[in-house]
């Protein structure tokens, strides 16, 4: 009898040191669980994309692999983040005035010209000159009332030498709060996917329309 207790007993300590080992496991298993997720929306949180942010050049839109981040000629180096968004600014104008000028090259040598009843023709780079002088100021105004307003919106007052050439800290490049379809989104990686894409077509422009004035310089003939 004494010896069936001793068994007895022996096997309900067991158990018991069994049962504690599994839930220690078991907690433990999910604390391993919960704590990188803790980690992983800590650290999510923290590299947030902030598009206003220009203190870490290597993570800016506009970079893609293969190159990755490319600055051959170190024009970021030892540069400020406020001198980095003027540059970011400049690209984007630039880009988006040699898209449309891509587009008017085409649409004007396409024969499809229904201002002035059609009399502008001819070579791309000498249409402009074609256009009756009248229309002039109108051009002008197309021109001044966005330039007007990016520079209200997005540069400093030049009242003291500090402000010269400065943009607004909140600002960021290209922002002038005009999409009237929507297009922009909420989500901050996907506008981050975004503004790669319009660099990278404004990078694209920029080229193909230095490529099409050079070509007519040369040629003096149209594109097709």
């Amino acid at each position: 009898a004494p010896s069936s207790t001793n068994t007895s007993q022996l096997s309900h300590t067991n158990n018991t040191m069994h049962s504690k080992l599994l839930l220690a496991s078991t907690f433990g298993a999910a604390a391993a669980f919960q704590a990188p997720a803790a980690s992983k929306a800590t650290s999510s949180l923290q590299a947030m994309y902030n598009p206003s942010s220009f203190d870490d050049v290597q993570s800016l839109p506009g970079i893609l692999n293969p190159t990755g981040f490319f600055d051959p000629a170190g024009l970021s180096n030892d540069v400020s983040a406020s001198e980095l968004k003027r540059y970011r600014e400049a690209e984007l104008t630039h880009g988006r005035v040699a898209m449309l000028a891509s587009l008017g090259f085409l649409v004007g040598e396409s024969g499809f010209t229904p201002l002035f009843e059609g009399k502008i023709s001819g070579i791309g780079i000498n249409q402009f000159w074609q256009v009756p002088t009248g229309f002039w100021p109108v051009i002008l105004l197309f021109i001044a009332v966005p330039e007007t307003f990016r520079a209200l919106r997005g540069w400093m007052e030049p009242t003291v030498p500090e402000n010269y050439f400065q943009l607004r800290p909140g600002y960021t490049p290209g922002d002038l709060d005009f999409d009237p379809l929507g297009l922009k989104p909420e989500d901050p990686e996907a506008l981050k996917e975004m503004q790669t894409k319009e660099l990278q077509h404004g990078r694209l422009a920029m080229l193909a329309a230095a490529g099409m004035i050079v070509q007519e310089l040369q040629t003096g003939a149209t594109l097709f």
